[in-house]
């Protein structure tokens, strides 16, 4: 298991005083430690504060998710503030629309929260590379997450005790639940487990926040990943099993929650907001819009990168996404001849095609070799799939791509062309325009664009796509990116489409998916009125949280946030 982090420190709790508040100047907060408390504007303070990520939430659901935080019972929220997320390139800040970090403390303020900031650079929170931009790996020799070999934690604490013998307790990350990896079981707590350790701690006087209150979702390629034996990615779903739910729905752990702490501060008067209105729509049949190698003078207009090795991602300056490296075989393999990629050298997953026709998939850590033929000057093109980079442990300089040549027989293949694709800007700006579908097979296979549109009469409601028969890709709605799905693997089987995204009143949305390996029979989707988080095919053992609520319903494993 890896090491807890050290709690993070009182002293980031900000009430928004100066910031927020007319009166700001006559207010205060105070860490009294010779009585083991905090002091607000003068009187002893305890918080009760829950996680929620504003990037894991879109803008216009910021004020809905605060409010039944706080008529849970809950005086502050507690947050990150992910660097990738702002400065997407050196020296280029983003702070508009869900970007908005003032905003998110404006809503905070008129929800009555105070506000726990965690400002990184660093955050882990299963983000992509854990809130480190991916543009610092373009120094190839950078090392990451690193300090003095020479600092010992027991020294470090004791220096800390010398000047700090006292002080109040806290929790800064209560575990309400767990998250989830692809290809292992859905996590589950149990509502018993977390309110029990939730009323002993309030007895001691503790102040506590819970991780997380509202987990939210993975949106476009923001999921972060873990290294545990192998590589795992953590899945679109940040649900966690938290009292509120990934759709902003309180649970019935919110509930018993909210009853506990009622024992010991007084919870807001009036009823918490009923469950959003959910909607079931389909089955909708997609329609095959091409292969991807059709569209790469539209994902790469400004063509490929020419290299005699294969360059990282990092190295061409594609952070996320997909990246196409194509060469050609310099001889005739007339028998079927292993293609691998030396020293694990796929980061993170590979389609591979000879001209034009899909072979097969390599993957990190897990499937190391695909056995091709193929003709001389035959096209070899091997897309490269970045699923997230680590987002925990000590100097994780997770580059994507093929970190090595890969190896054909004997022969080590050179003479690489790259494309970095902008998939993004193809669905939003092209997809929308009508193209010209030609005849296809009945059921295509390799990286494969589909889609259609639909109509919602009325005012529709939240939904979740569901995608059966499917096997893996990405999933676009009106342009957005909704994120990765992985039928085939599970656990998660259905993507949280948010009311906003849509149109409603009959007016047309579009819907685009990119298969990167097979596609059903019948290539039809749809939206259900409940999520289906818990279907894998590979069951795995987790180690749980502790010793005292391990059960097979609360499969977790410890990661750093």
């Amino acid at each position: 298991m890896a090491p807890k982090k050290p709690p993070c420190l009182p002293s980031l709790l900000l009430p928004l005083l100066t910031l927020l508040l007319p009166q700001a100047d006559t207010r205060s907060f105070i860490v009294d430690r010779e009585n083991d408390r905090f002091l607000l504007d003068g009187a002893p303070f305890r918080y009760v504060s829950g996680s929620l990520h504003y990037f894991r939430v879109p803008r216009v659901l910021w004020a809905d998710r605060l409010l039944k935080m706080r008529m849970s019972g809950l005086n502050a929220v507690q947050f990150y503030v992910p660097w990738n997320y702002h400065e997407p390139e050196p020296g280029v800040y983003n702070f508009n629309g869900s970007r908005d970090l003032t905003a998110f403390l404006n809503e905070a303020s008129i929800a009555d929260l105070l506000v726990i900031l965690r400002p990184g650079p660093y955050i882990c929170a299963e983000w992509e590379m854990g809130g480190l931009p991916a543009w610092l790996l373009q120094k190839p020799e950078i090392q990451l997450r690193t300090s003095d070999p020479a600092d010992n934690m027991t020294e470090i604490f004791a220096l800390l005790r010398k000047y700090e013998p006292h002080g109040p307790l806290v929790n800064s990350e209560y575990y309400t639940g767990w998250l989830d990896y692809w290809g292992q079981n859905h996590s589950t707590r149990s509502i018993s487990a977390v309110t029990k350790g939730l009323e002993n701690m309030l007895k001691l006087g503790a102040s506590v926040n819970m991780y997380m209150f509202h987990g939210g979702t993975n949106f476009g390629y923001w999921n972060g990943a873990d290294e545990k034996g192998r590589f795992l990615p953590i899945t679109t779903s940040y649900d966690y099993d938290a009292p509120i739910s990934e759709a902003g729905d309180p649970t019935p752990k919110l509930f018993a929650l909210r009853n506990v702490i009622s024992k010991f501060q007084e919870i807001p008067l009036g009823p918490l907001p009923p469950p959003s209105p959910k909607m079931m729509l389909g089955p909708l049949t997609l329609h095959l819009d091409g292969y991807l190698l059709s569209f790469l003078d539209i994902l790469c207009p400004h063509g490929p990168i020419r290299s005699i090795l294969p360059m990282t991602f990092e190295a061409v300056k594609q952070d996320h996404g997909f990246m196409l490296y194509r060469t050609y075989l310099t001889h005739t393999v007339s028998e079927p001849t292993q293609l691998w990629v030396p020293n694990n050298g796929v980061h993170d997953r590979a389609y591979v095609m000879v001209d034009g026709v899909f072979q097969g998939v390599l993957e990190r850590n897990m499937k190391h070799q695909l056995f091709l033929m193929g003709k001389m000057g035959a096209k070899l093109d091997i897309l490269l799939e970045n699923m997230g980079r680590l987002s925990f442990g000590s100097n994780s300089s997770d580059f994507k791509g093929l970190l090595e040549p890969p190896v054909l027989g004997q022969t080590a293949l050179t003479q690489w062309l790259m494309f970095p694709l902008k998939v993004d800007k193809l669905v939003k700006w092209w997809f929308p325009l009508p193209l010209l579908r030609s005849s296809h097979p009945q059921a295509p296979s390799g990286p494969t664009f589909y889609s259609t549109t639909f109509s919602i009469l009325g005012e529709g409601g939240d939904t979740f796509l569901f995608l059966p028969g499917w096997t893996k890709g990405q999933v676009w709605i009106n342009g957005f990116n909704l994120g990765r799905y992985w039928t085939r693997q599970g656990p998660q089987q259905t993507l949280y489409v948010p009311r906003p995204l849509l149109f409603s009143r009959g007016a047309l949305n579009k819907i685009t998916l990119l298969e990167l390996e097979n596609v059903p029979s019948e290539p039809q989707i749809q939206f259900l009125d409940r999520p289906i988080l818990n279907s894998t095919l590979h069951k795995t053992y987790i180690y749980s949280l502790s010793a005292d609520t391990q059960s097979p319903s609360e499969p977790m494993e410890l990661s750093g946030h």
